[in-house]
């Protein structure tokens, strides 16, 4: 071969493996500024139903399923609600049998493919929980902005946001808690959501423009006399109340925050869900590379989300080390940062998003606390 053709076929070689890595990147980051709405994370299993009886089912074994709390249990066109893993039930040495609270809707069968999922509820205040709401739309920078709104006797409002993989389905989890305590709570989907207006170029940002989305939301109360408000977010969810609480306009209005599972290190996260996606290691760093200029991700803004320095207001976080995907170390690290406002309960075993599932009742009683003197 001549010198100029080999070196031609080697540029060749090159730029194709170059863009074989770029789309690799592309497709990996997809996983977190593409993830689908109602839809699992890549990082959590599948399972298979392999028995149903009354009161109990039996699914694959794996660490998933051995979560202790309560679940919701999600497949095609299927929900349904499981308890704790039964321990006095015949267990083979690949399932594991839980407690089956309720089919919500469509059916369990044998062989069925499920995943386990914080969403306890599936529809809307009234058809879910039986209780009084206002279906409402938001003015919001991309348009109108969906909500649902329970009304209560305060004057403070609690809005409740989602984040990665959910939609506002996942806040019903706390609602008749907090109708319990005669907070007025506005639930909102945001860009991108079943109903919301889709961002332009078609991708999540982490919270890094639908706080804005959270910020409307802020205005829309205050202007339905809400005095002061709690933001309450999940995930991503957790990630905008914390850049709304440091960047709206309206943020003396805002009294306190509630933290679950908080995104505050983006590149671990987008690491984790490109790794769940079974990324080679070579190439998760592009997928980061990928998600950052994508997404507009930038350090010194995306960084701004865990400044202990921004902090004005009471918070309270629900985090543990069981979360791969928003690794609790840096909630850790921001509590000791700031001991003064900020209150961190520990939860074990408990998987993205999910603080509530593992023990109900004691997260329950530590936002009845927190919240208390926010009343």
């Amino acid at each position: 071969m001549r010198p100029v053709t080999a070196t031609a076929a080697a540029v060749t070689a090159a730029l194709a493996a170059g863009a074989a890595s770029v789309a690799a990147g592309r497709y990996a980051s997809d996983a977190a500024l593409k993830a689908p709405p109602g839809r699992p994370l890549p990082t959590e299993p599948r399972l298979t139903v392999h028995a149903t009886a009354a009161g109990r089912v039996a699914l694959t074994r794996t660490l998933a399923s051995q979560r202790p709390g309560t679940y919701g249990l999600a497949g095609d066109g299927t929900h349904a609600v499981v308890g704790p893993v039964l321990g006095r039930a015949t267990h083979s040495a690949d399932t594991v049998v839980r407690r089956l609270e309720r089919v919500t809707h469509g059916t369990l069968e044998p062989r069925d493919k499920v995943w386990l999922t914080p969403n306890v509820h599936s529809g809307d205040p009234g058809t879910a929980l039986g209780l009084e709401h206002l279906d409402i739309e938001i003015p919001g920078e991309l348009g109108a902005l969906p909500a649902w709104f329970v009304p209560g006797a305060r004057s403070t409002w609690v809005i409740t946001v989602h984040g990665l993989g959910a939609t506002r389905e996942h806040p019903l989890n706390v609602l008749p808690f907090l109708h319990r305590q005669q907070f007025p709570v506005l639930d909102l989907a945001y860009r991108g959501d079943p109903g919301a207006p889709r961002p332009q170029d078609g991708l999540g940002h982490l919270g890094e423009t639908e706080w804005r989305d959270l910020d409307a939301a802020i205005r829309y109360a205050l202007r339905q006399g809400a005095e002061h408000v709690v933001l309450y977010g999940w995930s991503t969810g957790a990630t905008m109340a914390l850049r709304a609480a440091a960047r709206s306009a309206l943020r003396e209005r805002v009294s306190g925050l509630v933290l679950d599972s908080p995104v505050l290190d983006w590149q671990t996260t987008l690491r984790a869900l490109a790794t769940a996606r079974r990324t080679p290691g070579a190439l998760l760093p592009l997928a980061v590379r990928a998600a950052q200029g994508r997404a507009g991700l930038h350090g010194d803004t995306a960084q701004e989300a865990a400044d202990p320095a921004r902090l004005t207001v009471p918070a309270l976080i629900f985090h543990g080390p069981a979360d791969t995907i928003a690794p609790w170390t840096p909630s850790r690290r921001l509590a000791a940062r700031r001991p003064d406002l900020i209150t961190l309960h520990q939860v074990p075993d408990a998987p993205h998003g999910a603080m509530w599932n593992a023990d109900p009742s004691a997260y329950e009683e530590t936002l009845r606390r927190f919240l208390t003197p926010l009343m």
